[in-house]
């Protein structure tokens, strides 16, 4: 005869009271923006000569040397980037040149935005590029002594940078390279930190995937073009916003080797700019120039600010 299983009942308990989420009370949120107040004053810092930038921008001539002066504009206006009103024969009070009308002779101020693109430009996609093989060349070939080539490329990261102002000029003077594209570029294709971190995150990478390339028939340029460089995307878009900011503000050393106005980029210009037009009534265009010169790299940054936070991450990598 079979027996029936028997089954022990099961008590239910005191249902357990739900945990309330505590909720911060306004001493807690109180608290926190006073920790939090350090961090406030210094983006005012930040934040303030931006705005006085902005608001003399869009002031009138006669408006900009007020005293007191005003937060807000009261007649905005964009004469500042270009004066109608503005004529090289008759004085016309209240009317100077707009930005784009300054450096007229045989160029305008286009001509220093177009300076500082290709130089930005060339130099981040060459220098990524130059690092980039140098760094698949280190890490994923047996070269003799590219452990000792490796740290004196790092060594040459401690030596500060304005020691080689005067032997960098000799050189571009002897090759006939100042007040040229090539001396703005050859020079800065180069960057040891570029070469570090890449080095860093390759040392991530297996190397089964290059030896699979290898034994699929692949050539060593093919490798670096078609394996490493998609592997080291997201590295490369860390460095690049690192190149393109610091080129495109780039200033003692154009300063150093561009004679003309012409081959000035937006930095020097502008410096040259204060120079020549001095004047409270010439700081509407000078502040017209420095935001122009800004909208770029803020835009740069914020379409790759994603990049900028993972390149932070990867800085800590271990090879």
């Amino acid at each position: 005869m079979a027996v029936a299983p028997t089954t022990t009942p099961i008590v239910a308990g005191p249902a357990a009271a739900p945990r309330r989420a505590p909720t911060a009370g306004k001493g807690t949120t109180w608290r926190g923006h006073l920790l939090r107040l350090p961090f406030y004053l210094l983006s005012l810092t930040m934040i303030a000569p931006f705005y006085w930038m902005l608001i003399t921008v869009f002031k009138p001539v006669t408006e900009i040397d007020e005293q007191p002066p005003s937060f807000v504009p009261e007649h905005p206006t964009l004469n500042n980037f270009y004066d109608p009103g503005y004529s090289s024969t008759q004085v016309n009070p209240g009317h100077l040149q707009g930005i784009f009308q300054r450096f007229q002779v045989d160029f305008g101020f286009g001509r220093f935005m177009f300076n500082s693109l290709v130089i930005t430009v060339v130099i981040t996609i060459g220098s990524l590029l130059i690092a980039s093989l140098a760094a698949y060349v280190i890490t994923k070939h047996r070269v003799p002594g590219r452990r000792l080539i490796f740290l004196l490329i790092v060594a040459s990261m401690m030596v500060p940078w304005q020691t080689t102002l005067v032997p960098n000029y000799v050189i571009m003077r002897n090759l006939g390279w100042l007040d040229t594209y090539q001396g703005y570029i050859i020079p800065a294709l180069a960057k040891a930190f570029v070469l570090f971190f890449l080095v860093q995150f390759l040392h991530s990478i297996p190397d089964e995937l290059i030896q699979a390339a290898r034994v699929d028939g692949a050539g060593e340029w093919r490798i670096w073009w078609q394996v490493v460089l998609p592997l080291l995307r997201p590295a490369l878009a860390a460095m690049s916003i690192f190149i393109v900011l610091a080129e495109w503000n780039n200033f003692l050393w154009p300063l150093i080797i561009v004679q003309s106005d012409e081959m000035a980029n937006i930095p020097v210009a502008l410096a040259r700019l204060n120079s020549y037009f001095t004047g409270a009534q010439n700081q509407g265009a000078i502040m017209a120039g420095g935001l122009l010169a800004s909208l770029p790299s803020i835009a740069f940054f914020l379409a790759f600010q994603r990049y900028f936070t993972r390149g932070i991450v990867l800085s800590g990598l271990k090879g």
